[in-house]
């Protein structure tokens, strides 16, 4: 008898046990067992095709992130509407930690603003943690006769002179949104020529048949510049960078003091992901930054790797850019195309 009763009371037990696992929401379990997660390999979403920088940074850092994780953190590359297919997807999938977004304010700010098809808002994502940052540079044809940007907005001041005409991979790009404000900023008027791409932008500046552009510094433009086919005239930090020391700062001219930017990219998840997913998250991007072999490889992509960021800071700092080109944006009154 006294056998029976302890099998009964076992198996309800047993019974409550399992009603509370299966009853229990995703959330309430991650915040009973935060290092559940993650417990299968994790994506990392590239909006771009493989073979280009972007694939390289994520391919850079999925080793590190691997290893803090404990899971394989395997690439996938989307191309398509500016980077922004990839980013719906991410923003289709469960808010668990498993997708995560390697984007830039191209993909998460700019696109939605520029580009009627992209229906995601930039308030959808929670930046974790920036990754990397790269510099930009005022570059020009070889013949365009300046030296710094203070001699190219002189030349674009010049009356009765045609504007000069600049690239851009695409309207509504950060590049276009800089140089619109660059116009704002200096009053003077320039031709935007909108390319689908660094390369065949690059071959025009080559070639002679384009003015200048802000680009994304690259070794394949060193390169050009080395052969005299263009010119690299200024950068946009607020400091030179380490790969330009020789390349003085906008910033350090007089036509437009205090004007910096940087590209900066960054690991993103859905903002309704759970906070102990998002911190697991965040301390396993900050230890794999710290990696030398990431900044090592990431130097040779022209890259720096971001410095250590908070959470809090990590979300002030995305509020802050998004506010800064949603008001260049609309200071030129950029529409959806």
């Amino acid at each position: 008898m006294n056998t029976t009763i302890a099998m009964k009371r076992m198996l309800a037990t047993l019974a409550g046990l399992t009603g509370l696992v299966l009853g229990a929401s995703p959330l309430a379990t991650l915040a009973q067992a935060p290092n559940a997660y993650p417990a299968k390999p994790v994506s990392l979403m590239v909006p771009y095709p493989a073979g280009g920088p972007s694939d390289a940074m994520a391919r850079i850092l999925n080793t590190p992130m691997t290893r803090e994780l404990g899971q394989q953190v395997i690439v996938e590359n989307l191309g398509g509407a500016a980077g922004a297919m990839a980013a719906q997807k991410v923003l289709a999938a469960p808010a668990d930690g498993y997708y995560i977004f390697q984007g830039s304010p191209n993909e998460a700010i700019l696109a939605p603003l520029a580009n009627a098809a992209v229906k995601l808002r930039t308030e959808d994502f929670r930046l974790v943690h920036p990754v990397s940052d790269a510099a930009m540079v005022f570059v020009t044809r070889k013949d365009l006769g300046v030296s710094s940007v203070d001699e190219l907005i002189a030349l674009a001041r010049t009356p009765g002179k045609d504007p000069l005409s600049y690239g851009s991979v695409g309207i509504g790009s950060l590049y276009h949104l800089i140089l619109e404000k660059v116009q704002q900023t200096t009053h003077t008027t320039m031709q935007h020529i909108p390319y689908k791409g660094n390369a065949p932008l690059l071959q025009d500046l080559g070639g002679g048949q384009l003015d200048f552009a802000v680009l994304v510094y690259s070794s394949a433009m060193g390169a050009m510049a080395d052969q005299g086919r263009l010119k690299i005239i200024g950068q946009l930090g607020a400091q030179r960078s380490e790969m330009l020391k020789n390349i003085p700062t906008v910033g350090e001219g007089k036509a437009l003091p205090n004007f910096s930017y940087k590209i900066w990219t960054g690991f993103m998840v859905p903002k309704k992901t759970p906070e102990p997913v998002v911190q697991r998250l965040h301390q396993a991007i900050g230890r794999a930054l710290k990696d030398p072999t990431v900044h090592t490889q990431l130097a040779a992509q022209s890259m720096v790797a971001s410095p250590a960021m908070t959470l809090a800071e990590s979300t002030a700092f995305f509020e802050s850019e998004t506010a800064r080109y949603r008001e260049i944006a609309r200071s030129i009154n950029l529409q959806p195309q």
